[in-house]
């Protein structure tokens, strides 16, 4: 009896993991979700990642083949190392890919960051479909954004395009090693607003917990005005720089958009000459994921067409 092909697509992220099982026409056949814990080491919180996954597997493609792998994570993934991953203490010192292959030996993997994955769903099934060019911007524990242009997104010469968590804030910045500044993450993030609004509300919050607050509390209407002013300043800039025709906006973040949209719109219709669309994404909370289960059909020799995940 021939076993039916099935993939697995991880999602790997600051405050949550996720896993999930498809088939390879991208029908879900189960998925769970994992707290990151980043507190208890990046070794541990792999080892329980791809226990989950062998589990998930057993339990819901018992009799399926493993065709392919696709992961996703915060960072730039390379086999030995994570790059750019510094909201995720001891991720960068993993070796990401080889933990994976070692796990699912003689399966082939794709590796993808956590963004362009969600943009590349985004692009293919989702709001960026037929943009050109398109911004996905991810709004999550970090910040950054991908880029979509001839339908493809874009990498970059290191992997890197979009990491707009490393921008220069004013001139004062200029010649400062990123070391010894604040860099726009640090202001600009989920993890940025959690950490501020604790230090400056005078008790442990959450992002969520601040826009919430800031419906009611000065103080915290304070904190969110000074995220979405400072957001929109390097939105409206890009814009200027790549004349998208829309903007879309994933990540944790969106469950705040009535709070957040308004500021970024008046942003972008008053600084650039071509004001793009701007919307949440298809898939705000869980792009990342399907773009590795993607990865994953992908690995597996497969073309997925447009009714991938509809």
């Amino acid at each position: 009896m021939v076993s039916t092909p099935a993939v697995l697509g991880l999602d790997f992220g600051g405050t949550k993991i996720a896993v999930a099982v498809a088939d390879l026409s991208g029908r879900r056949l189960g998925a769970t979700t994992l707290e990151s814990r980043a507190g208890s080491g990046a070794g541990e919180a792999m080892s329980r990642c791809l226990t989950a996954a062998r589990e998930l597997l057993a339990e819901v493609a018992p009799d399926h083949e493993l065709a392919g792998v696709g992961a996703a994570t915060l960072g730039i993934p390379y086999d030995d190392r994570v790059e750019l991953a510094p909201t995720f203490p001891g991720w960068g010192e993993l070796p990401f890919g080889r933990l994976i292959r070692e796990a699912f030996p003689d399966v082939p993997v794709r590796l993808a960051t956590d963004v362009k994955a969600a943009a590349e769903a985004e692009l293919r099934w989702g709001a960026l479909t037929g943009c050109d060019p398109g911004l996905y911007v991810n709004l999550g524990t970090g910040l950054a954004v991908a880029i979509v242009a001839g339908g493809t997104v874009i990498t970059g010469a290191h992997g890197a395009s979009g990491e707009i968590g490393y921008n220069l804030r004013s001139t004062a910045d200029v010649y400062v090693d990123g070391d010894r500044r604040t860099i726009l993450e640090h202001v600009v993030s989920g993890q940025a607003l959690e950490t501020t609004g604790t230090a400056r509300l005078g008790r442990p919050v959450t992002a969520a917990d601040v826009f919430t607050m800031a419906r009611t509390d000065p103080a915290a209407a304070v904190l969110t005005d000074e995220f979405v002013r400072e957001l929109a300043a390097h939105l409206a800039n890009l814009a200027i720089a790549l004349d998208p025709s829309r903007i879309v906006v994933g990540g944790g973040l969106v469950r705040s958009w009535d709070q957040l949209e308004p500021g970024l719109r008046r942003a972008l219709d008053a600084a650039v000459p071509f004001p793009p669309e701007l919307s949440v994404a298809r898939f705000p909370t869980d792009a990342p994921l399907i773009g590795a289960l993607a990865l994953g059909v992908e690995a597996a020799g497969v073309d997925l067409g447009a009714e991938a995940f509809a």
